[in-house]
């Protein structure tokens, strides 16, 4: 049988529990593709599953890896017609050999090769790098769907907490090119400049100031109409506190722990709403339709460059471990890539 090589988790633990290992060379099926991958994305989920918190979704692979960029090297045969989107687009969308594509996985992008759904894949512009186009898909994915969860209107302001992080960094700049005022959060002055220039009109340091006061400040009192949120339980009393009237708490991580303190009078008064999702394990049709969202309306702001990939760093993927560090240091700007 051919083999490829991966980077599989040998048992939970810290980031040395990382290790290459051959695998079975996957075999596309229907409405899927394999790809020759030139890069994968590291993400927080990938450190939670190599700890043992996260297990990837049934049928997905047991190694890590939610993201990859590569160049499409066959097709399986044509997804079943009637049947949900999750079988994959027909005719002239469908990726071809030779594509150059990024796509959003349920797991198994810390290899040299992959196969991955059609529906999921997004076509990589040729003025786009190939390898920076993996740190786009799954963070694309998450704010876009989670942007269309709050109903973010023309005119409403946005949070966004880690501004810096391989999410925030697209949040900043989605939100900003679609034309809403944008609030984010960073540590330390040099990173909240480097994020003020990804399109925030307010930058506030959370190192070294009152988020809280810098955001009434920076709402004239108001508060913001909807909050992304990736430090979940310990920030919900606060998050709570810094909505506006009908404003919307997004909670997509859970930096500062699981559980947390809800002030139910506070949130009432503001006719405020918490809402909480996850993308990984989510039915397959929907995520192709998230993907038909992000191909329809975000894709075409990164061929014109006004949303980019932030790259902190590109490591070989036998680095693994130290990927994993660098990610958990809370030191990265944007997001880590692993290289094949």
């Amino acid at each position: 049988m051919p083999i490829v090589r991966a980077v599989v988790v040998s048992s939970p633990g810290g980031p040395d529990v990382l290790r290459a290992a051959q695998v079975p060379d996957p075999v596309p099926g229907r409405g899927e593709v394999l790809l020759d991958v030139a890069a994968a994305g590291v993400n927080r989920a990938d450190l939670l599953q190599r700890a043992g918190h996260y297990p990837p979704p049934p049928g997905a692979p047991a190694w890590p890896g939610l993201e990859v960029a590569g160049v499409v090297v066959d097709v399986g045969p044509p997804a079943t017609t009637g049947v949900d989107a999750a079988d994959g687009p027909a005719g002239p969308a469908a990726p071809r050999v030779g594509d150059r594509v990024a796509a959003l996985l349920a797991g198994g992008g810390y290899a040299e090769r992959v196969t991955v759904n059609a529906s999921l894949t997004l076509p990589v512009d040729p003025l786009v790098d190939l390898v920076d186009a993996a740190a786009l898909p799954e963070a694309l994915a998450t704010v876009w769907s989670n942007l269309c969860a709050a109903r973010l209107a023309p005119g409403e302001t946005l949070l966004v907490h880690g501004g810096s992080g391989g999410v925030g960094s697209v949040a900043v700049q989605l939100a900003h090119a679609r034309g809403h005022r944008v609030v984010a959060t960073a540590g330390g002055p040099d990173r909240c400049a480097r994020v003020r220039e990804l399109g925030a009109d307010v930058v506030v340091d959370h190192r070294g100031q009152d988020v809280a006061a810098a955001v009434r400040e920076a709402t004239g009192g108001r508060g913001v109409d909807v909050v992304l949120d990736v430090l979940g339980g310990g920030a919900l009393r606060s998050n709570v506190e810094l909505l506006a009237e009908g404003g919307r708490l997004v909670v997509i991580g859970l930096q500062q722990g699981r559980r947390g303190e809800l002030d139910l009078p506070a949130l009432m008064a503001r006719r405020g709403s918490v809402i909480a999702t996850t993308l990984r394990d989510r039915p397959a049709a929907q995520k192709a339709a998230i993907m038909a969202g992000v191909r329809e309306h975000v894709w075409p702001l990164v061929r014109d460059g006004r949303v980019r990939p932030v790259v902190h760093a590109r490591l070989p993927l036998d680095e693994a471990p130290q990927a994993h560090r660098l990610l958990a240091s809370g030191e990265v700007l944007g997001k880590v890539l692993l290289l094949p």
